[in-house]
């Protein structure tokens, strides 16, 4: 006999508005809590110092995570100049330092390469895996390693304001994989002065903005009461880049047992689109789409 699991059956997704100092674990960790949820996930890893949009998703939502990880996010953060850091950002040690401070014109020069499709080397102390480890443990061993570049889209790489002689406010819209410490340390290699990541903030991931998040107090403050429920987005919101179907009254019964299944013709909707299908509001199946049928890839179960 199946062991029950514990919690309750929530599906959906809470936006968060992650405050430094807490990793995109503990904030997770927190939600299930709160909400005495079953299964909860986020979507998008911040580092323990960012601030700003954590997209924790709930029971059904946690299928439509790899959509939200797709799309496209925006991050606004502060370059300290002339100082390079072995984390990239101010939490590390100081490597090196330079007197020697760009113009603006030279900053905001500097930042063509940095769009479009580039390749970009992720900091050693991340997440990525070495030979099955991960760099942020080589890191902290000493261990000598290299990290290959990696692929990254960046939509736009914009110079927001100079505060000071040593700090640059800079915004980047870009695609899942990319490291804002990166942009900073290969920024001030390009500048000739070093840089590193002081402060940075995830203003808007998919969807969802930093507005639409509730804080860590706000979850403390109805924890394991109704009122925090009424902060459940539904799962659909996950889905938002794709296109929407309907099913038929006999597509949506064959698609909640994993066949394809029929559904009503959609504008804009053509053969080997990948879209979600729906029946009276709810989220039925991701899929894709083939001759007014859809062949599941991912089914709800809500």
């Amino acid at each position: 006999m199946a062991r029950r699991k514990k919690g309750r059956a929530l599906h959906g997704w809470l936006i968060v508005d992650k405050p430094a100092g807490m990793t995109s674990t503990s904030v997770v960790n927190k939600v299930r809590w709160a909400l005495n949820a079953q299964k909860a996930g986020h979507a998008g890893t911040l580092d323990p110092d960012a601030t700003g949009v954590l997209a924790v998703a709930l029971g059904e939502a946690t299928k439509t995570v790899p959509f939200i990880t797709d799309a496209l996010k925006c991050y606004r953060f502060s370059v300290r100049l002339g100082q390079a850091t072995n984390t990239d950002d101010a939490e590390g040690e100081v490597l090196s330092e330079s007197d020697m401070r760009p113009t603006d014109d030279e900053i905001k020069s500097a930042l063509k390469p940095f769009r479009g499709d580039i390749m970009q080397v992720p900091p050693k102390f991340s997440a990525v895996k070495i030979d099955g480890e991960r760099a942020y443990k080589l890191a902290r061993d000493e261990t000598d390693f290299e990290i290959a570049a990696r692929p990254l889209y960046v939509d736009e790489l914009s110079f927001i304001e100079r505060v000071d002689a040593d700090h640059v406010v800079l915004e980047m819209v870009c695609g899942k994989g990319g490291y804002v410490r990166s942009i900073a340390r290969d920024l001030g290699e390009a500048l000739g002065c070093f840089g590193h990541v002081e402060w940075l903030r995830r203003e808007w991931s998919g969807p969802w903005e930093a507005s639409d998040g509730i804080s860590i107090a706000t979850i403390d403050e109805h924890a394991k009461t109704e009122a925090l429920d009424a902060y459940i987005r539904p799962v659909q919101e996950g889905l938002s880049d794709l296109d929407e179907v309907r099913c038929t009254p006999d597509g949506v019964i064959r698609l909640g047992n994993g066949n394809p299944g029929m559904v009503y013709p959609a504008d804009g909707v053509e053969y080997g689109d990948e879209v979600w299908a729906s029946f009276e509001g709810q989220p039925v199946a991701v899929g894709v789409y083939k001759s007014g049928e859809l062949h599941p890839s991912r089914v709800f179960n809500l």
